[in-house]
């Protein structure tokens, strides 16, 4: 049977995100959709979106980490440059920010789910957007100010890598929108993403 993400309690997804360390939205059209007050409209090439990040990581709380030469053959030089070296990708022009299929995000340095499709949404700004993530301690966050802004960096708590921003400019119910980098993710269908949780607490079960 089915298990819920939803309903999962933390201690078990928690757990469950390490085991293994290794590795109704509608269509964004950037010619009639643009997000309403939006820190990175999808006009302005220079957005807070569109800029690279030099966030502070504090890496000594991440449980998943590598050298990087290990990230660099892990990783493709796209993912290693936006979510090792806090890069940013070009705005509709990646993998996911018209992506409308049912699952679950995860970053891609590790077994760490971090956003649903669920909470995903249209923001017109060229990269995927959510109104919160799959679970809150998964994402942490960083006080960025480059390049002249201040801006709230995100990245995974797990694993160290760079997701993107996080504004208050979002839909109801949370008002946020973390603006992620497709590059920083990895999509897993929902019936996937059950089986995965399922084997994980059979995992947890055995021991």
């Amino acid at each position: 049977m089915a298990v819920k993400s939803r309903n999962l309690p933390f201690a078990f997804l928690a757990a469950a995100a390490t085991l293994s360390a290794d590795p109704g939205m509608k269509s964004t059209n950037p010619a009639d959709s643009q997000a309403q007050g939006a820190a990175c409209a999808a006009d302005v090439a220079k957005s807070a979106c569109g800029l690279p990040s030099k966030a502070v990581i504090d890496m000594s709380k991440a449980t998943v980490r590598h050298t990087d030469g290990e990230w660099q053959k892990l990783l493709t030089p796209e993912q290693y440059r936006v979510a090792r070296l806090q890069g940013t990708e070009l705005a509709f022009r990646n993998a996911y920010w018209d992506n409308h299929e049912d699952g679950v995000y995860f970053s891609v340095c590790s077994d760490t789910p971090l956003f649903d499709s669920r909470d995903k949404f249209d923001s017109g700004t060229g990269w995927p957007s959510f109104t919160r993530p799959l679970e809150p301690a998964f994402v942490a966050v960083e006080r960025d100010v480059s390049l002249g802004m201040i801006r709230d960096e995100v990245h995974c708590a797990v694993d160290g890598a760079h997701l993107g921003h996080v504004f208050d400019d979002g839909p109801p119910p949370t008002g946020m929108r973390y603006c992620v980098n497709s590059a920083s993710l990895r999509f897993m269908p929902r019936k996937q993403y059950e089986a995965w949780v399922e084997a994980r607490a059979e995992r947890l079960a055995a021991k």
